[in-house]
This record gives structure tokens, sequence and C-alpha cells, in this order.
């Protein structure tokens, strides 16, 4: 597999990551509710309406693909025309992204045929268990690690039957996991040759950083489909 110069900002991992370019599409707040006191004259008056719900924080609204002309889906189109046109499948294998780079992928018509399947072992013994991670290895290393984030690659390959395949595992937030602080990333790449992984480090809200990660595992492919 070839690789590229590592992308701005980021640090290498077990191999050098590939080139990509960060695209994280921003989140949009609900209105907040009218508290005026006309309106709440209103509101006691109107008792057949319902009770209007607690506006949401920014950081809590989803920011996964929800057109097709968002950024994420954009990028997802183009992996999946140029695997489409080489005559490749891909599979995916995620853990902190938690089924948001399988949705982008699934997003664009036509998905079905270049993308198989994918696999979200959120649970540390489900790597083990459905993609064959090394267990000795996770016991070891924790689960954000760069050879994780290979096998992880490479098992939902061989699950899927696909030629090619992403994996993701990282630490969102709020907090660190196994000793690792919030917003560092693995994503792996598998082919018929084997797997790499790239390190990553993001920052800003967990959802923000999930997004992040799917970005930039969709450009890792199109950078491999373009090589």
């Amino acid at each position: 597999m070839t690789s590229a110069h590592p992308a701005p900002g980021s640090t290498p991992g077990a191999s050098e990551p590939l080139a990509f370019g960060p695209v994280s599409p921003g989140s949009s707040a609900a209105e907040p509710a009218d508290s005026t006191p006309d309106a709440a004259a209103a509101a006691a008056e109107t008792t057949a309406q319902p009770t209007p719900r607690t506006a949401a924080r920014p950081e809590d609204q989803p920011t996964g693909p929800t057109s097709a002309a968002s950024p994420l889906t954009t990028a997802a189109a183009e992996v999946l025309r140029l695997a489409t046109a080489a005559g490749l499948t891909l599979a995916v294998a995620e853990s902190l992204t938690g089924g948001r780079l399988a949705a982008a992928l699934t997003w664009p018509a036509g998905a079905s045929r270049a993308f198989r399947g994918s696999v979200t072992a959120y649970a540390t013994e489900l790597k083990a268990a459905v993609l064959g991670v090394d267990p000795d290895l996770l016991a070891r290393v924790g689960a954000v690690d760069a050879e994780v984030a290979r096998q992880m690659a490479a098992g939902v390959r061989a699950l899927c039957g696909s030629d090619l395949a992403l994996a993701t595992t990282g630490v969102a937030g709020p907090t660190p996991q196994d000793g690792r602080p919030v917003g560092t990333v693995y994503i792996a790449l598998a082919d018929h040759q084997g797997a790499e992984a790239a390190l990553f480090r993001f920052s800003g809200t967990r959802s923000s950083i999930q997004d992040a990660t799917v970005a930039a595992a969709l450009n890792l492919m199109v950078n491999h489909l373009n090589s």
C-alpha cells in the first residue's frame, strides 16, 4: 500500500498517515423557547398546545450526514464512485465513530454497488470476538492503538469479503481512555497487501471529534483509490 505525506497537525502512528483535508460539518442549535410575558400568557390561554421541549445545547446536536450535499456525504460519494469505477468493494469497522462512517457511506444512492457492510465493535471484547483482534494485544495496550486498528480493518475485510476496509478507534471524550488523551484517533486501511494505520489528534467536542474521524477516514480511502 502506498502512503502519502502526513497531514499538517497530525502525528505519525505506526505508519505514515495519508494526507487528508479536515472536513467537519457544523452543528445547528435548536431555537430557544420564547420566555416573554406575552408569550407565557398566550400559552396559558391555549391549553391544547403541547408543552415545548427544552432547547438542546449546540454541542448536543447530532452532526452526522443529514443531506446529500453535506461534506461527509460528498466525500463518501467520491469514495463510492472511485471504488465502483475500479470494481472494488469496501467494508468498515468502527469503534469511536459508532456507525457514522457506515452511515456516510450508505447515504448516497447506489452505495450497494461498492459497500459490503460494517461492524460497530464499541465494546473492547467485541473487537476480539467479532473482528478477531488479538485479546492479548487488547489486554496489553487497550483498544486505542495502531495495531488494534490494523487488526480491526483486516478483520472486517475478511468478515465482509471486501477488497478494501477502513477501521476507526480512538477517544472521542469527554475523558481519556487507556491512558490516551481525548482526540487521539487511529484509522487503518486494509487491502490484499495488508493494513496500514495512521494516528490523528483532533480537538473539539465529542461529536466534532467523531465527525473529523469520519472525514479523515474517507479522505484516506480517496487517496488510496487515487494512488
